[in-house]
């Protein structure tokens, strides 16, 4: 697991944090700035999923090539 992906999984608790204060104080504002630091979080984890299957499709590749 990657730095990418434990920084999106934060964003995402934060995110979600900052919708449920939202929610809880009627700021419709807190409520949708937290959807967007979700959102941002949720994209940060994806990216980092697809740049771990990147490395270890490389990783691979070059263990085959050495046979």
């Amino acid at each position: 697991m990657n730095q990418d992906i434990i920084k999106g999984n934060w964003k995402k608790l934060k995110g979600k944090a900052k919708v449920q204060w939202g929610k809880l104080t009627g700021s419709h504002v807190e409520v949708m700035d937290g959807k967007r630091v979700e959102l941002s979080g949720e994209i940060q984890e994806g990216y980092g999923n697809i740049k771990d299957t990147a490395e270890e499709q490389i990783d691979h590749l070059e263990e085959s090539t050495k046979k």
